[in-house]
């Protein structure tokens, strides 16, 4: 079986990191990418785990050299997916990314065989829900959250596949049949 790149996308609160971290667990043929940022690192954090991090000289240096799929700078700092990091893991296992829709439409015109994943939520309401009932985010933060919602869903049609998280073990079989088939 050839390694695959799956890259899955999805609104805040949909429970993109709760299926990815099912299926590591479920899979030892899974891993997921480590991503580059020239944030500092929060306690407790390691390099190479959490992420690579780099200074902005090194982040600027790596793109100029294109060495990410995909990149973004978010309130002064940079992330982004190193590419030459993805290829090496996959010589031996198939790889997540958990990145946003730009991210993920960059990455798929860089490696056109990657796998994009939408995974999105029963229904409005449950995702609100969801993101209220973490307790973890003002009022104001979810509302952002909930108006990013329409654009990223809009673009659903570009990715290779819907996941609908409304049963966790039936979300989860759904990757695990994608990543057994997808070519």
């Amino acid at each position: 079986m050839r390694h695959k790149l799956l890259v899955v996308s999805g609104p805040s609160g949909v429970g993109k990191g709760t299926l990815v971290k099912a299926l590591k667990a479920r899979r030892s043929d899974v891993t997921e990418s480590v991503s580059c940022t020239t944030r500092p690192p929060r306690e407790g954090e390691k390099h190479g785990r959490e992420y690579f991090f780099l200074s902005k000289e090194e982040f600027l240096r790596r793109i100029a050299e294109n060495d990410f799929l995909e990149y973004d700078e978010h309130f002064g700092n940079y992330y982004g997916t190193p590419k030459s990091f993805v290829q090496e893991m996959l010589k031996s296992k198939s790889v997540i990314l958990e990145i946003d829709v730009v991210g993920a439409l960059n990455t798929k015109k860089a490696i056109p065989e990657s796998v994009l994943i939408m995974i999105a939520p029963p229904s409005l309401e449950e995702l609100k829900r969801r993101l209220t009932g973490r307790g973890t985010e003002t009022q104001e933060a979810i509302e952002n959250r909930l108006s990013r919602l329409e654009y990223e869903l809009s673009q659903k049609d570009k990715y290779d596949y819907t996941v609908v998280n409304d049963d966790l073990e039936r979300a989860l079989k759904e990757l695990e049949t994608i990543l057994d088939s997808a070519d």
